[in-house]
């Protein structure tokens, strides 16, 4: 037996709950999992786990273990990482997960850079809008705009996402230009409804010009719950839609775009990177987490909080 490849399947095995999952976040069979367990079990002569058809329990003695297994792997991995040429070179396998917009337009254009300095890091990136279960996917960071609403993670802001109102030319033709926000909700104007994945709400949007804040929802003909989706429906005409500057400022240069209500203000988005506060910090993903915070300095900075 591999002790550490024991270690790392019941560490697996209590995060995700299940020896099926388990079993594919780390790429090996689930028989191969069940006997890493076995014999670990068999090696400390104590009973790691209950298990039933429905689930898997840890015992007291397993939780016990599991902490001292979690802290056993970082330090292997921090000793990994403390040789010279991995410390210049950090290396190895990162999942992360963003918004589609977001890699399309920022991330995935800038990778080149990250990878030119950090050559020996694979990333493994999910590209969607949806919530992401971290344990039981085994994804090391997630990057997420709006406030968080899972307090079990660990966050950092790394940015502030500038937002505004926008038509494409045809829709404006169809409809005519909304002199006022209030405008959005009549009869004859339609906005395309963004709903949030993870409640299936929609985004409401919130603006402010001399002191005035209105709440506007409108009427709509298509609601998403994808970035690039939802951009695609503005650009086809389907209705207004608000959207973070640095997605609008190409379709706005070709002119497929047209900017509404200048002289209102929407309240920027924050963004986040989080991650699991069970996870140890690795190297390869402190990295990753310095070099998106120099991304979103130079594309959307935080804002800096009013007096």
């Amino acid at each position: 037996m591999d002790r550490f490849d024991a270690m790392q399947a019941f560490v697996r095995v209590v995060e995700t709950g299940s020896f099926t999952k388990a079993a594919e976040t780390l790429h090996m069979s689930k028989t191969s999992v069940s006997q890493l367990i076995q014999q670990l079990e068999a090696r400390l002569r104590v009973k790691l786990l209950n298990r039933t058809t429905r689930k898997v329990n840890v015992t007291a003695d397993g939780a016990a273990f599991y902490e001292r297994a979690v802290r056993v792997l970082a330090d292997i991995d921090d000793a990994e990482t403390s040789l010279s040429s991995a410390s210049t070179s950090p290396r190895g396998r990162l999942r992360v997960d963003v918004p589609s917009p977001f890699a399309r337009t920022l991330l995935i254009p800038a990778l080149p850079d990250f990878h030119s300095r950090y050559p020996d890091i694979q990333i493994d990136l999910g590209v969607s809008d949806r919530m992401v279960d971290m344990i039981d996917e085994n994804v090391d960071c997630v990057v997420r705009g709006g406030e968080l609403t899972d307090q079990s993670l660990m966050a950092r802001h790394i940015g502030d996402l500038r937002l505004g109102v926008y038509a494409a030319p045809e829709y404006l033709k169809r409809a005519g230009a909304p002199a006022h926000p209030r405008e959005l909700e009549g009869s004859h104007q339609r906005i395309v409804g963004y709903r949030w994945a993870r409640t299936g709400k929609l985004f409401p949007m919130v603006m402010v010009r001399d002191g005035e804040t209105l709440e506007v929802q409108g009427r709509y003909v298509l609601s998403v719950d994808d970035g690039n989706a939802y951009l695609a429906a503005g650009l086809a005409g389907l209705g207004v839609l608000w959207l973070p500057h640095y997605m609008a400022r190409q379709s706005v240069e070709r002119g497929d775009l047209v900017p509404l209500f200048e002289d209102w203000c929407l309240a920027s988005m924050p963004m986040y990177i989080a991650f699991a506060p069970n996870r140890h910090i690795s190297l390869k993903l402190r990295v990753f987490i310095d070099w998106v915070i120099e991304l979103m300095a130079r594309h959307a900075p935080v804002v800096a909080p009013a007096p």
